[in-house]
């Protein structure tokens, strides 16, 4: 069963789907998985990536959040006017919510792309997140997005106030906050375990990033990090191999932990 909700950031409305597994027999409560999407994404995913996590989620008993970031899918406001702050702050306004409205016995962070990124802070800072999950996670949000955008792109934003990107307006309020965030060197603040998952095939997100992040992770004292290559994976996972390698190691790291 999946339950559409609308909640309020500031003045914006932002749209989430609370999916709900079939059977649940805890008594201490749901372990929940709110899921952060990337650039310009939605709470659907590209190729439904989320939906199809959702699914083989809930049907391993685990209860979904899916939202989606102002301006993105739904969502009223312009996303091209985000933070990377406002981003960290709206997913944790999802999980007030969430909290609210569902008992959790665990809350997990699961992040793709940008959202992946956001979800490190949003785990650093707000101590109800109890495991994080990273998929082709975005390691420097200022070189990477400006990258996906490209240089005429850059170019043109240097002499007006906006510049146009698949119909999305973005301003420079957007960019100027990314270079403040440095995920890379910031990750091992978080205490809990984690799970990384990039394909060699990624053209957006660099593949080595999960080296990187893997790292980092493993310098501090308290919490494990597992990791998952998937041979050829492009960036959204949307080759159905690709896609049941990523959801099958996710789900075996969530039950078993740590190898």
């Amino acid at each position: 069963m999946s339950v559409v909700h609308t909640i309020k950031w500031k003045e914006e409305d932002l749209v989430l789907s609370i999916d709900y597994p079939k059977k649940h027999t805890s008594s201490n409560g749901y372990k929940t998985v709110i899921i952060c999407h990337g650039l310009i994404g939605s709470r659907v995913g590209v190729d439904r990536l989320f939906v199809k996590a959702s699914k083989a989620l809930t049907e391993r008993g685990y209860l979904v959040v899916r939202f989606d970031y102002k301006g993105c899918g739904e969502s009223s406001g312009e996303y091209g006017k985000n933070t990377f702050e406002d981003l960290i702050n709206q997913t944790k306004t999802v999980i007030d919510y969430t909290a609210e409205n569902v008992a959790m016995e665990e809350l997990i962070l699961l992040g793709h792309s940008l959202g992946g990124a956001v979800a490190v802070f949003t785990a650093i800072e707000d101590q109800r997140v109890n495991r994080l999950i990273q998929w082709a996670a975005v390691g420097c949000p200022d070189t990477d997005i400006k990258g996906i955008f490209g240089e005429s792109r850059m170019a043109a934003l240097e002499k007006n106030e906006q510049v146009d990107f698949y119909g999305y307006s973005f301003y420079h309020c957007y960019f100027q906050s990314l270079s403040d965030y440095r995920p890379l060197s910031k990750c091992s603040s978080f205490k809990g375990d984690v799970f990384i998952a990039h394909g060699t095939k990624d053209d957006d997100i660099s593949v080595h990033y999960l080296q990187k992040y893997k790292e980092n992770y493993l310098t501090r004292k308290k919490g494990n990090v597992s990791t998952l290559l998937i041979e050829n994976g492009e960036h959204t996972f949307s080759d159905s191999n690709h896609f049941n390698q990523l959801i099958n190691g996710t789900i075996q790291w969530l039950e078993n932990g740590a190898k």
